[in-house]
């Protein structure tokens, strides 16, 4: 689950860059005690990620907004559902809009595009993972949102695991290093629960990694055959892990080879952000004795 202190300073970032003096459209244009009352709702099918961050947006604008979730982070909608309820001045309902609604797009794009790979791969063991291809300051939301659509998160950060790659390897070959020895050097520099992934790109690099003794095998971008055939030497010494150019039309096929880890980038660097929308009605209050707007639909710009 995200927490406020994930939550609240990206959500305050936003709100300053889109507002940094205030909104002055709300300020010249509307009445000071008007109320909108909008719903969040869906404009195509979807899962759902990021209802706190909603709430956070409205919140952080102003406490007296109101916001009513019907539906949890993680749930299956279908178009023409109402996600949510905001009620409350209507000056700071549109201020906040726009960077609720960015937010919740892309989140719930990230969790329906996880959602379609997981249900791909179903019934065959393999987990589908993210990877470090996140927004900068966007990571915690972003990955978040990959849970919601039943997938697992990679390594945080840098400074969670050792994941040895293609660079990596690269520059111990330049150097004259063993691989294996490098491994097992590592390894004695470690605490007991940190693992240890090295990536390869050929069936030749699998038996010196795993004499090394690492916890994780990356076999990236590997044919099929050569994926099946990288699941049987490593015989369960090693998690496997596939990895590059994954897609919803390659992931089943992937899964199938055996593999125990799929990762995929596209995940959170290429999802599509969700159509999803506020359709508000905005009310006159008593002071300015006007009466009530016509409901007006708020679309993304």
């Amino acid at each position: 689950m995200l927490t406020r202190a994930q939550i609240d300073p990206v959500v305050t970032a936003a709100l300053a860059e889109d507002a940094p003096w205030g909104d002055l459209t709300g300020e010249v244009f509307l009445p000071l005690h008007a109320t909108a009352t909008a719903r969040l709702t869906a404009r195509e099918d979807g899962v759902l990620a990021g209802i706190d961050v909603v709430s956070a947006a409205f919140r952080l604008t102003d406490p007296a907004i109101e916001v009513t979730a019907h539906r949890a982070d993680g749930d299956r909608f279908a178009a023409g559902e109402v996600l949510a309820a905001v009620t409350g001045p209507a000056r700071a309902v549109l201020q906040a809009e726009r960077i609720a609604l960015n937010l919740v797009q892309r989140m719930s794009g990230i969790a329906t595009a996880t959602r379609r790979m997981v249900d791909a791969v179903e019934g065959t063991g393999a987990r589908i993972t993210d990877t470090r291809k996140t927004t900068p300051g966007l990571r915690a939301l972003e990955r978040h949102a990959v849970r919601c659509g039943g997938g697992v998160n990679h390594r945080f950060s840098l400074s969670d695991a050792v994941m040895a790659k293609d660079n990596h390897l690269a520059v111990l070959a330049q150097q004259g290093v063993d691989l294996t020895e490098a491994i097992r050097r590592a390894r004695a520099q470690l605490g007991h629960t940190t693992r240890i992934e090295v990536e390869v790109d050929g069936l030749e690099q699998i038996e010196p990694v795993l004499a090394g003794g690492v916890d994780i095998i990356m076999l990236d971008n590997f044919s099929l055959a050569d994926l099946a055939a990288g699941v049987r030497l490593v015989a369960g010494r090693a998690i496997v892990e596939a990895s590059g150019t994954v897609t919803l039309e390659t992931v089943a096929e992937i899964a199938r080879t055996g593999v125990d880890v799929i990762s995929s980038g596209a995940l959170t660097h290429s999802a599509r952000h969700l159509d999803l929308g506020l359709d508000m009605t905005v009310t006159a209050g008593p002071e300015s004795g006007g009466g009530a707007a016509g409901a007006v639909a708020v679309a993304s710009d």
